[in-house]
């Protein structure tokens, strides 16, 4: 309604100019009589009145959905009038909408092809990485130690490219099971022995046996190995790695506590952004700020809370809630 006054505003001040102009050259003619002219007035103001209930009630569906925006695409070049205006609006709106989701399908066939041309390429990676690794494991001296260690950080490297891109297809690649929680600690921490050795720090488990939660292995994993790789990477030599885990009403909870540098307290509201390092990622140049946006955004995505916090000099905590698992 609004919206079609607004759009009649001018018309309407347009009509009345043309009234008072109209009267003023009678006037002037010195032959006009004021019922004469009082008439002429009703008269035309009748059919101007006439005309503007004509044109709201045929345009009344034009102007409402020009004055709320659609719900749904579904709703977009939805005709509903057949008054030339409307029929030639809707019928633009129907174009733009039928490009649009042209160039969303084309965007998303590229963005498919991407994707699948990255899984497969770090497939590829990954197998000369395995065999330069089975190569280096037959030597002892020192250079093929440092190879090594240079193979696992591509490996990781390779890992955080896989993860990122199959984010977006999460609810085609998982499944939620039961886990063994001490279990599954231990098969992480094993699986990075040689970056617990290499930097002299020690993991400690204090975990029941038979704590059982429900998540998937694989994606969970990786987020733990993000965890564990950025609580090593700002541990100084000597110092421990602890995993942590109590009840908490029907929740598991898991730490995972380092003695660290600790987080600058300006930092913690952004740790969780894509691409954020901070302060201490500033020193390492290592530091993508991507791990521990991954691991938030899996952990929304299995329904695990997730929270940090941090003190300076004294370590940074990651805390993990899980739905416990009936077992």
């Amino acid at each position: 309604m609004k919206l079609f006054f607004k759009d009649h505003l001018l018309l309407t001040v347009l009509y009345g100019i043309q009234l008072v102009l109209t009267l003023l050259i009678y006037w002037l003619d010195g032959n006009v009589r004021i019922t004469t002219s009082l008439y002429s007035i009703l008269l035309s103001s009748v059919i101007y009145i006439v005309y503007l209930f004509y044109r709201y009630t045929t345009h009344r569906s034009f102007y409402t959905k020009l004055s709320s925006p659609p719900e749904s695409l579904d709703d977009v070049g939805e005709k509903k009038e057949e008054t030339p205006l409307s029929s030639a609006f809707y019928e633009f709106e129907r174009k733009r909408l039928q490009q649009y989701q042209q160039n969303i399908h084309q965007y998303k066939h590229r963005l498919d092809h991407h994707i699948t041309f990255m899984n497969q390429w770090v497939h590829q990676m990954k197998t000369p990485l395995s065999v330069i690794h089975l190569m280096m494991e037959r030597r002892d001296d020192r250079e093929a130690l440092a190879i090594q260690d240079e193979v696992d950080r591509l490996k990781k490297g390779l890992d955080l490219v896989l993860y990122t891109s199959r984010l977006g297809a999460f609810t085609h690649d998982f499944h939620v099971e039961m886990l063994e929680l001490n279990e599954l600690i231990r098969k992480v921490t094993s699986s990075q022995k040689r970056l617990f050795i290499r930097n002299r720090v020690y993991p400690h488990i204090d975990i029941k046996k038979n704590t059982w939660i429900t998540s998937d292995e694989k994606w969970l994993s990786f987020a733990l190995t993000q965890l564990i790789t950025n609580a090593v990477r700002y541990s100084s030599e000597g110092s421990k790695l602890f995993f942590t885990s109590y009840k908490e009403k029907d929740h598991i909870a898991l730490e995972v506590r380092d003695e660290g540098l600790g987080i600058p307290k300006e930092d913690l509201p952004r740790v969780f952004d894509p691409y954020f390092t901070g302060e201490n990622g500033r020193k390492f140049q290592e530091s993508t700020g991507m791990g521990l946006y991954l691991v938030k955004q899996i952990g929304e995505k299995l329904h695990h809370t997730i929270t940090i916090t941090s003190r300076i000099e004294e370590g940074t905590t990651v805390r993990l809630l899980f739905q416990k698992a009936a077992h």
